[in-house]
């Protein structure tokens, strides 16, 4: 049951009459004569528990995009409705429009439609559906909740989108497939094809040339059919607030892009999510559906505020990788936090695969050792300057150890990440 202004109204209404009789027995009488109306009002309401409600609403969305969600009520009463809807979702859904004014006639149904514009990644459950069905006198009515279960995936946005083009424009140059003055750049044999101007002299076929009687030169292509095993850090580095997003989210960027242009290079690639246990992983996925695979394991990660096990990490990639391949870790690099389990993993899976570790930097870290305001700036300036130091010291240890590194910030981070893939392929240590 439930109260409208109208009844407050009402009960108001009695101080006139507690005016010009200003007895006990006057407001008694008002208040009971209320109470007597809200009770008849309440039991000639329909039932709210004779409505069917439904609901469809699409299974995903990008972060960013709108989607609706559309629940439709059923009288299944013998009288008219006259309700007030409300459909509830939590508040990262960016619901809109989620409460309605509905009159259902007996035996028909209606629809009301809910914009949805979600504000987080991961999945966003609906809560109930509330439905107020008021009485014909209008002072109260009765409420019953139904539940009616969805559940809407949100997609990373995959911003990073937009430097495909560009990244798989220079893949076609190393390909040769495009009219570039370069030649196809990587370490395959593809074809002869006769001599001209500007070709290197070292590319020359001199057996092939002195049978044909023309001077003929190999051209070459880049490496294809390689696997890439791009591992995601899960663990409390990546819970670090970078700008007005945790690290993971440029990470996940990161891996939708490298997984873009890995693919449509010819490589084989998995990815695999994990800090002490592994959180989602994508396996023997090529083609179009890798990028829509990757999207839907990875929307639901979330930090874990525990230290990453780099044992299960080496363990990861040994089970998973028996040849020469491409290992991309994302991960946060910290001087002061990155312990010796993690050096110690990435230095032994470099001795058998091109390793690359590419980290998020902290924007606001440049910003605090850059000012010099106070006394207490000038203290946090010293512990930025102190944090920068160390991290370069973690940086020298993991060239040292053959491991390439890539830095950027949030933005800049997937196509850093996508011009280091491609340059390793154009020297043909992938």
């Amino acid at each position: 049951m439930y109260l409208t202004m109208r009844t407050v109204w009402l009960l108001a209404a009695g101080a006139v009459f507690v005016l010009l009789q200003p007895r006990p027995a006057t407001a008694l009488a008002w208040t009971a004569l209320v109470a007597l109306l809200v009770t008849v009002d309440v039991v000639a309401a329909p039932s709210p528990r004779g409505l069917r409600a439904t609901r469809a609403v699409a299974r995903s969305v990008r972060l960013g995009e709108t989607t609706t969600d559309t629940v439709t009520l059923t009288n299944t009463t013998g009288r008219a409705m006259s309700l007030r809807v409300r459909d509830a979702w939590p508040p990262s859904a960016g619901a809109s429009g989620e409460r309605r004014e509905l009159n259902i006639p007996a035996g028909r149904r209606s629809r009301m439609r809910t914009s949805l514009t979600p504000t987080r990644r991961g999945d966003r459950t609906a809560d109930l559906v509330t439905v107020r069905v008021r009485g014909p006198l209008g002072l109260a009515g009765r409420q019953a909740s139904l539940t009616v279960p969805a559940r809407l995936r949100v997609l990373p946005r995959f911003s990073s989108r937009r430097h495909l083009p560009s990244r798989l424009a220079r893949l076609r140059e190393m390909d040769g497939r495009s009219a570039v003055m370069v030649r196809g750049a990587g370490t395959e044999f593809d074809s002869l094809r006769e001599y001209v101007v500007g070709d290197d002299v070292r590319s020359i076929d001199w057996r092939s040339t002195a049978r044909r009687g023309d001077v003929v030169v190999r051209t070459w292509r880049p490496e294809r059919d390689r696997r890439v095993l791009i591992l995601v850090d899960t663990g409390r580095m990546a819970a670090a607030r970078l700008d007005d997003a945790p690290r993971l989210d440029a990470q996940i960027e990161a891996t939708l892009l490298m997984a873009a242009l890995a693919s449509r290079a010819g490589d084989r690639v998995d990815a695999v999510a994990l800090d002490v246990e592994t959180r989602a992983q994508v396996r023997g996925v090529s083609g179009p559906a890798l990028l829509g695979a990757l999207a839907d394991a990875f929307a639901p990660l979330q930090p874990a505020l525990v230290e990453t096990d780099w044992t299960l990490v080496a363990a990861t990639v040994e089970a998973s990788l028996s040849q020469h391949a491409f290992v991309v870790v994302l991960t946060g690099l910290d001087g002061s936090g990155t312990n010796t389990a993690m050096l110690r993993a990435l230095a032994t899976m470099a001795r058998k695969h091109t390793v690359v570790v590419a980290s998020a930097t902290d924007p606001g870290l440049e910003r605090l050792r850059s000012r010099r305001d106070d006394a207490e700036s000038v203290y946090t300036a010293a512990a930025a300057e102190r944090d920068l130091v160390e991290l370069d010291a973690v940086r020298t240890r993991l060239r040292r150890a053959g491991v390439e590194v890539v830095e950027a910030g949030p933005g800049a981070l997937p196509p850093a990440l996508a011009d280091t893939y491609l340059a390793l392929k154009a020297a043909g240590r992938l």
